[in-house]
């Protein structure tokens, strides 16, 4: 026999899931896109990007309803865009460079070019190129014969990595012994003595830059780039900017002359207008939550912030800014 007990608790699991179902929000379940989860390309653990990038997370699990972010780390601006066309990142941080050359199917991404548009050119990525103090090396073109580090495969340092020492007329195959590695990882094989240079493009202060100069304090130096200012431009046309490291950043004797990059956030090209549309605003609404995680943040200028040619804009990005 049923007890009005037994019968009562039968009632409840019968009726919970349609209860359920009526006091969700429809409206919200229907409206996020993939799931209501982000993934965002971000950079190297001590990188710019992936702190920028991790603060933005936390502004879109804050403030976006409906939504999660996470912010992995990855080895960076080439490395996001794969992930971005395979799916596995819908938002990304990268380099002009770099996604020009993944918008055209160019370089690295020949024949595979990658459909996404734009929310944002935030700040610029400065060329570091470190080399020791006392190794009588001045200029790029005296990396010949050297071992040289370019950063982490399939990452916007890289990329202008292997430009800067052709642009210096060294052959990379033949004229240097080239060494594919993490920030930490080039910073281990500077310390050593392992390697004769390491280049890194990013923000500024680079944590994992600056604490290799902290903790060797007078062994370490920064090469200029800006004498290739031109020949890059010339090659590159659009892309490259002329970039200053103050002598105060890294506790150098002069400030540095550098070429620079310009910096983006990149989305998938399907995502929803509206969805852009708030993503974009978020970096602005809370612009002062980005430049608490680094002073990067506060860089970011809604006055350029549209200016991602050779890239598109996000129609949604658009809307925001008021441009078509």
């Amino acid at each position: 026999m049923v007890t009005r007990r037994r019968l009562g608790l039968l009632l409840c699991a019968l009726l919970l899931p349609a209860f359920a179902a009526c006091t969700e929000d429809p409206a919200a379940t229907a409206q996020a896109w993939h799931g209501g989860t982000l993934t965002i390309g971000t950079g190297p653990t001590n990188g710019v990007f992936n702190q920028i990038g991790g603060g933005y997370a936390d502004i879109v699990n804050r403030h976006l309803e409906g939504y999660e972010a996470l912010a992995p780390p990855t080895n960076g601006a080439g490395e996001n865009l794969l992930r971005l066309a395979s799916d596995d990142v819908q938002v990304a941080f990268t380099f002009a460079d770099t996604a020009a050359d993944a918008a055209a199917g160019r370089g690295s991404f020949e024949g595979k070019p990658v459909k996404f548009k734009a929310l944002a050119r935030i700040f610029n990525g400065y060329t570091h190129l470190v080399v020791r103090a006392n190794s009588g090396i001045t200029s790029i073109k005296q990396l010949k014969g050297k071992r040289v580090a370019t950063g982490p495969q399939n990452s916007g340092t890289e990329l202008v990595a292997l430009r800067l020492l052709g642009a210096a007329g060294l052959d990379v195959k033949r004229d240097i012994t080239q060494v594919s590695a993490s920030l930490s990882q080039m910073a281990n094989l500077m310390r050593a003595g392992d390697l004769d240079a390491m280049f890194y493009a990013a923000g500024l202060p680079t944590v994992g830059v600056q604490a290799l100069f902290a903790q060797s304090p007078g062994m370490f130096t920064l090469l200029p780039t800006e004498e290739l200012f031109l020949t890059m431009g010339k090659a590159y046309p659009d892309i490259y900017a002329p970039g200053k490291i103050p002598k105060a950043m890294y506790g150098l004797s002069a400030d540095v002359t550098v070429v620079a990059v310009p910096n983006l956030i990149v989305v998938r090209e399907d995502m929803p207008a509206d969805l852009a549309f708030r993503l974009t605003q978020l970096i602005f609404d809370y612009q002062s939550e980005l430049a608490a995680v680094h002073p990067e943040g506060d860089n970011i200028s809604r006055d350029i912030a549209a200016l991602v040619s050779p890239l598109q804009l996000h129609s949604g990005a658009g809307r925001f800014y008021g441009v078509s």
